[in-house]
């Protein structure tokens, strides 16, 4: 396809992605961002098969690995130590694992890589789209185009999306979180998500996330599960009587917070279940969560996010006409995100609610349903991101899984951490 004029709205991962890999291609592209400032909202996530293998793609794969940590396995406990949840990566294929990741760190990386190609429009809160899809409105009633395609990656709360007509589910998740990064320390399970519940009204987290650019401190992504309703009941009980709960449930994740003296310090999360008939109309298209925004349940986000943009990227380049190439980029797309968005709207009333008698169930039944042959291979794909369907498996390309292994036996890895004692228990 000749080169295109494209308008990218809002400049998340889904919107960095989109923005390098299309300029990369020789298509005219510029950026539109609301905040002032740019920079990363989050403290961390868990980069999947999926995802790296994009990251590669962009030939970002051996800065993202120095910077990540690499996590083997994800467990899940009750505070008296019963075992909820317990996958290995290695359990689908040994040369897999997840990369824990700052959002800052991943932010920077594709924030400079995308230097060299332009600049982004900051301050600029794009509110409407014409009605031949071709100009976009910014808050202060200016208009920018003709555009030959615009893509809306506004994220989960976008006001774009409505501009298809195609609007299925919109909802707000009625739990959300608490977020912040702290030092690993001496934390043991280096390479381990950990996760500790009580039924399903409280859950607390710790990822490994490595490292970001001018921060060499190894960090952890922590997490704690409440209804959005609480927050401010949250703030009003202090934290004190808040770190006293944590060192009730979790001794450990209490020292970790050692330094946390001011709610400010943690950010506030929360989640929208976004389903659309079409991703597109005319000239508008819908990426990353504006798309698709769902629990985060499944850890799929950011890695949904970079697929969306290649697979734009993709569907561009082999189609002939910019009409064409959103339909198939939908049907890509589509295929694959169904599943997660049927599995995360089904799991989230299981580790976030206020249903007692599902949390029994679920410390009762979730542990051996993964061990069973069948079920454990859909989990596993299903963590992986490389679960196609209900039924289908999602290839990972030979030449990335080569390069995984090549960057790591040449040693441009995360470092585990941890005694290996105590982290692969």
């Amino acid at each position: 396809m000749d080169a295109q004029h494209i308008a990218i709205i809002g400049y998340g991962t889904a919107g960095q992605a989109a923005a390098l890999l299309l300029a990369r291609d020789g298509h005219r592209v510029e950026v539109f961002e609301r905040a002032a400032e740019l920079g990363p909202v989050g403290a961390g996530f868990l980069l999947q098969p999926t995802g790296l293998q994009v990251l590669w793609e962009l030939g970002l794969l051996p800065d993202v690995m120095a910077h990540g940590r690499r996590v083997n396995r994800l467990y899940g406990e009750t505070p008296c130590g019963r075992a909820v949840m317990d996958m290995r990566y290695a359990g689908l294929d040994a040369r897999l694992f997840g990369l824990g990741m700052q959002r800052g760190a991943l932010f920077s990386l594709l924030s400079e890589a995308w230097a060299e190609h332009g600049e982004v429009h900051r301050g600029h809160a794009i509110e409407d789209v014409s009605d031949d899809t071709r100009r976009i409105r910014d808050q202060h009633g200016r208009w920018h185009g003709l555009f030959d395609l615009v893509i809306a990656a506004d994220g989960s709360a976008s006001k774009l999306r409505g501009a298809t007509g195609a609007v299925k589910r919109e909802a707000v998740y009625p739990w959300g979180a608490l977020w912040r990064l702290v030092p690993q320390g001496d934390w043991p399970w280096g390479d381990e998500l950990r996760q500790r519940y009580v039924a399903a009204r409280k859950m607390i987290g710790l990822l490994p996330v490595g490292t970001r650019p001018g921060d060499d401190t190894p960090r952890l992504s922590f997490f704690w599960s409440l209804p959005i309703a609480d927050f401010d009941a949250w703030r009003a009980r202090g934290l004190p009587a808040w770190r006293d709960e944590i060192a009730q449930l979790w001794p450990e994740v209490d020292a970790c917070l050692a330094d946390t003296v001011d709610p400010d310090q943690l950010a506030r999360a929360s989640y929208r279940d976004v389903t659309l008939r079409h991703w597109h109309r005319d000239r508008l298209v819908v990426l990353g969560d504006a798309a698709h925004g769902m629990s985060p349940q499944l850890g799929q986000g950011v890695n949904m996010a970079l697929m969306d943009a290649l697979a734009l990227r993709d569907a561009l380049r082999g189609q002939d006409g910019v009409p064409a190439a959103l339909g198939a980029y939908q049907r890509e797309r589509q295929a694959h995100v169904g599943v997660y968005q049927f599995w995360s709207r089904w799991l989230t009333p299981i580790f976030q609610s206020d249903l007692d008698w599902v949390a029994r169930a679920r410390d009762i039944g979730f542990l051996p349903a993964g061990r069973l042959p069948g079920g454990r291979g859909h989990m596993l794909r299903v963590l992986s991101g490389t679960q196609h369907g209900f039924f289908g498996t999602l290839k990972l390309k030979p030449d990335f899984l080569a390069a995984l292994q090549n960057d790591l036996i040449n040693g441009r890895h995360p470092r585990e951490g941890g005694d290996p004692a105590t982290s692969r228990r």
